[in-house]
């Protein structure tokens, strides 16, 4: 038997919807010779948490639209050369310290749980090289207002001290969506190749889900 055409719809929440369709050799699976579509799956995360693979990409954009919505934050951290981190992994727990706050407050303040994909970037010259420069992007959900969000990005000045000075610049915008979601967000964050990008999130997302029809689309019809 020969390849059929096989439509897969990859549902992000409950308003943005992306399908794919592409031919298929039903020998592979059972469910081609059921008749029936298949149930909904979770979609399966990339192994390598990095931006620069082409899978890794679609996957962030899927996850980023399942989970939030226009209203909800994306915050751009940097450092001051008093804080500037030595190392990935150094910025990375700076970050993470800074998510815990934020998730503090808002449990203190009765907001609900935080929810958040965090976004690390790094420069470096070649190679090896010490670290040139590294950011964070965090998308997520509301509840705090921005001027307590961005307060928390800073240190006090001592154990005794009760004053603080800032970590670097931030800055907490509202998301805004279209008709593809925060796919324009999302593809941003990925867009520079040469720079190295990586992503952790809360445990609490929703994962996209995927559902596959092979009686939907003959050959003929598909080329149409």
């Amino acid at each position: 038997m020969g390849s059929i055409m096989r439509e897969k719809k990859i549902y992000c929440g409950k308003e943005y919807l992306e399908v794919d369709i592409y031919p298929y050799t039903p020998q592979q699976q059972e469910v081609c010779r059921s008749g029936k579509r298949s149930k909904k799956e979770k979609v399966s995360a990339p192994k390598q948490k990095n931006l620069n693979d082409k899978n890794a990409k679609r996957y962030f954009v899927q996850l980023c639209n399942s989970n939030f919505k226009a209203g909800d934050l994306h915050v751009t951290l940097t450092y001051n050369n008093k804080y500037e981190p030595q190392t990935v992994e150094e910025a990375e727990k700076e970050a993470r310290n800074f998510i815990r706050r934020v998730s503090r407050r808002m449990k203190k303040e009765g907001l609900g749980e935080l929810k958040y994909i965090l976004v690390t970037e790094s420069i470096s010259e070649k190679e090896g090289d010490k670290l040139v420069r590294v950011h964070h992007h965090i998308i997520l959900n509301k509840g705090l207002d921005r001027d307590t969000i961005e307060e928390l990005w800073s240190k006090r000045r001592g154990k005794e001290s009760k004053e603080a000075e800032y970590i670097g610049w931030i800055n907490a915008d509202r998301l805004k969506t279209d008709e593809t979601g925060l796919a324009a967000l999302a593809i941003y964050l990925t867009k520079y190749t040469n720079r190295k990008k990586r992503w952790s999130s809360s445990q609490n997302l929703v994962k996209p889900e995927s559902r596959t029809n092979d009686f939907k689309y003959s050959k003929r019809e598909t080329e149409k």
